[in-house]
Protein backbone atom coordinates (compact mmCIF):
# COMPACT_ATOMS: atom_id res chain seq x y z
CA UNK A 1 0.00 0.00 0.00
CA UNK A 2 1.47 3.52 -0.72
CA UNK A 3 1.59 5.55 2.08
CA UNK A 4 3.02 8.76 0.99
CA UNK A 5 1.77 9.85 -2.88
CA UNK A 6 3.77 12.52 -3.24
CA UNK A 7 6.79 10.14 -3.32
CA UNK A 8 5.15 7.27 -3.72
CA UNK A 9 6.18 5.37 -0.73
CA UNK A 10 4.88 1.97 0.12
CA UNK A 11 4.88 0.77 3.59
CA UNK A 12 7.00 -1.92 2.46
CA UNK A 13 9.56 0.38 1.73
CA UNK A 14 9.22 2.32 4.85
CA UNK A 15 8.97 -0.80 7.13
CA UNK A 16 12.56 -1.58 5.51
CA UNK A 17 13.75 1.39 6.29
CA UNK A 18 12.82 1.69 9.50
CA UNK A 19 14.56 -2.52 9.67
CA UNK A 20 17.94 -0.92 8.88
CA UNK A 21 17.95 1.47 11.56
CA UNK A 22 15.52 4.78 10.37
CA UNK A 23 14.44 6.23 13.96
CA UNK A 24 13.13 9.62 12.61
CA UNK A 25 11.15 10.15 9.84
CA UNK A 26 13.71 12.62 8.05
CA UNK A 27 15.84 9.38 8.36
CA UNK A 28 12.79 7.09 6.57
CA UNK A 29 12.70 9.75 3.67
CA UNK A 30 16.72 9.68 3.52
CA UNK A 31 16.92 6.04 3.58
CA UNK A 32 14.25 5.92 0.45
CA UNK A 33 16.06 8.63 -1.23
CA UNK A 34 13.53 11.45 -1.02
CA UNK A 35 12.34 14.16 1.30
CA UNK A 36 9.22 14.98 2.94
CA UNK A 37 6.67 16.96 0.59
CA UNK A 38 3.31 18.07 2.12
CA UNK A 39 3.90 16.01 5.06
CA UNK A 40 0.14 14.20 5.35
CA UNK A 41 2.21 10.60 5.57
CA UNK A 42 4.57 12.30 8.53
CA UNK A 43 2.30 11.32 11.43
CA UNK A 44 1.82 7.50 9.65
CA UNK A 45 5.76 6.91 9.21
CA UNK A 46 5.98 8.24 12.64
CA UNK A 47 3.86 5.71 13.69
CA UNK A 48 5.25 2.59 12.05
CA UNK A 49 8.71 4.34 13.56
CA UNK A 50 7.57 3.80 16.97
CA UNK A 51 6.23 0.82 16.27
CA UNK A 52 9.24 -0.39 14.87
CA UNK A 53 11.45 0.47 17.84
CA UNK A 54 8.57 -1.07 20.39
CA UNK A 55 9.58 -4.52 18.34
CA UNK A 56 13.28 -4.30 18.23
CA UNK A 57 13.36 -3.31 22.40
CA UNK A 58 10.82 -6.91 22.73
Amino acid sequence: MVICLCNVLTHQQIAAAVAAGADRPHDVYAACGCQAQCGCCTRTILEMVRAGATSASR
